[in-house]
């Protein structure tokens, strides 16, 4: 079974901005965590959300950089936290920190990832993409639950939005060979980060819903970033990202527009009964059709058996599970 892929008509598109989705929106009194939350599109999201009235705590893995980088946005950032997603042990003791202050958590934004990066194992051999943009966010939230839940319990909710790519449908998650231990590709490596984000959003709501938790997954759409450091020039122009000049072209977001999905996502009220779905340009996406890179989204992203499969394979690999007693 995939979870219900259908736009809801939300009155906004690709080139709405965050302060466009939160017009009307009062967030004080809301807590919210952005994984990299200093620079790009987590920088934009951290901006938006404290100017509708939420605390936000920024979770980055260069501290002195990322307290400049908010300090320039102002709002009420409460806190800037040494938190590594391709350290199992960092992502333990940034949640320890955070429990002890007993603090619930309205919003967690699963933003910080790497992308089409060189051949890199961590932790104990595991392929860096998929450690970082999934097992590290994986790993997060589980250990955050208590929090998370008493967020949900609260009036409207809580949300946890994981920042996904179309890339997911570079591919699926290759059950044989996750870690690429038979030969390495990084963009096939990329897809299935991305598909495990979607896949991990659906396993997350079915598992949270009953506590008031819901969990989206996003397509930001293409922005400029930090994001792109390890794609050369040459690869960025042949695909048509910029000119022969180095000039981005116009299929471009701004990060304002790039970062609008993920924060209509855990902000909007029109998605206060639904829930597991990936979303794309303020909106519910659609299933995607035949190509590759192309709008919606795949069946194998959003597939409920595949998402429960994952999730027992997460598990395993981090020893980390909220709802191993259930």
């Amino acid at each position: 079974m995939t979870t219900p892929q259908q736009r809801i008509g939300s009155g906004f598109g690709p080139r709405s901005t965050t302060d466009d989705v939160l017009h009307g929106i009062d967030l004080s009194g809301r807590t919210a965590l952005v994984t990299g939350g200093a620079s790009g599109l987590g920088l934009e999201t951290t901006r938006a959300l404290t100017g509708a009235g939420a605390r936000i705590v920024v979770g980055a893995r260069r501290v002195a950089a990322a307290r400049e980088a908010v300090a320039r946005v102002g709002g009420d950032v409460s806190s800037v936290e040494e938190v590594d997603l391709a350290d199992l042990d960092s992502v333990r003791r940034f949640t320890e920190r955070f429990l002890a202050s007993g603090r619930p958590l309205d919003m967690v934004i699963c933003n910080a990832g790497i992308m089409a990066c060189p051949e890199t194992r961590v932790g104990p051999g595991w392929e860096a993409q998929f450690a970082t943009n999934h097992l590290g966010h994986f790993a997060l939230v589980n250990r955050l639950w208590p929090a998370i839940a008493a967020g949900g319990a609260r009036g409207g909710g809580a949300r946890v939005v994981v920042v996904s790519s179309n890339g997911h449908q570079l591919s699926d998650i290759r059950w044989d060979d996750p870690q690429f231990g038979r030969g390495y590709d990084k963009w096939a490596a990329y897809g299935q980060s991305k598909t495990a984000n979607a896949l991990f959003a659906v396993g997350l709501d079915v598992l949270g819903r009953d506590t008031g938790v819901r969990a989206f997954s996003v397509h930001p759409g293409t922005i400029a970033t930090d994001l792109v450091r390890h794609v050369p020039q040459e690869e960025m122009i042949a695909a048509g990202w910029m000119d022969e000049h180095g000039n981005v072209t116009g299929a471009f977001k701004t990060p304002e527009q790039g970062a609008a999905t993920q924060v209509w996502t855990a902000t909007s009220p029109a998605l206060a009964d639904l829930g597991g779905a990936y979303c794309e340009d303020c909106d519910i996406a659609e299933r995607a059709g035949e190509g590759e890179l192309i709008e919606g989204v795949r069946d194998y992203a959003t597939d409920r058996a595949a998402a429960a499969r994952l999730w027992r394979l997460s598990a395993e690999l981090t020893g980390v599970d909220a709802f191993a007693t259930l």
